[in-house]
């Protein structure tokens, strides 16, 4: 499987990004958390492919881009399906199934067709949840920063909290994964990146 370039995946950003306020916005985002799974990767020898989860974090929000409105605004109501818009923008690209899979199975802690079901989520009914210890590992890095205004790093204890309205099956599956991965230096990123981090009162 040939794995896109920084340079190629950069191109894409620049290709579909509505405006510059919005590509920096979601390729700011793509890039900490690329870096925040870089640093989980070198902590560890978790035996995964780096130029993949690399290529993975770097495209996994292009579907953000189909929800700005012409005015510059996000489509916030219809946030839930950037995924799968990157995903199949992706396709349509010809790019290989496992990485538009980024796109697509990244959301929370993942999303299954029971939960589309009970809660009526706007999604084509199916399971959006990480497979590869590749695709768990980009999910994972991505909880820890936040496309908000301003965009903010979040502990692994705030998001636990948050996560936790969703349910206690998904408060358990976030805290499997720190429990399998650790936490990032948020500190040093928030630092060299100048984004608050968001705690627990």
């Amino acid at each position: 499987m040939r794995i896109p370039s920084d340079a190629e995946i950069r191109s894409l950003h620049e290709r579909f990004a509505p405006g510059p306020a919005a590509l920096d916005v979601v390729l700011t985002h793509c890039e900490i958390v690329a870096g925040i799974a870089a640093q989980l990767l070198a902590r560890d020898n978790l035996g995964l492919d780096a130029a993949l989860v690399r290529a993975g974090c770097l495209l996994h929000d292009i579907g953000v881009y189909g929800l700005y409105r012409p005015d510059g605004s996000l489509d916030h109501t219809n946030y839930l399906r950037h995924g799968i818009l990157g995903h199949d923008l992706l396709r349509e690209l010809g790019l290989p199934e496992p990485i538009c899979r980024f796109c697509s199975c990244h959301t929370g802690v993942g999303i299954t067709r029971k939960d589309i079901e009970q809660q009526g989520l706007p999604l084509p009914p199916g399971d959006y949840v990480a497979l590869t210890g590749e695709e768990r590992l980009v999910m994972y890095a991505d909880k820890f920063h936040s496309k908000t205004t301003p965009p903010t790093f979040v502990t692994a204890a705030t998001y636990l909290d948050d996560v936790r309205k969703f349910g206690e099956d998904k408060a358990a599956i976030f805290a499997a994964m720190v429990a399998d991965y650790g936490e990032p230096d948020l500190a040093q990123l928030a630092a060299a990146h100048r984004h608050p981090i968001r705690r627990l009162p």
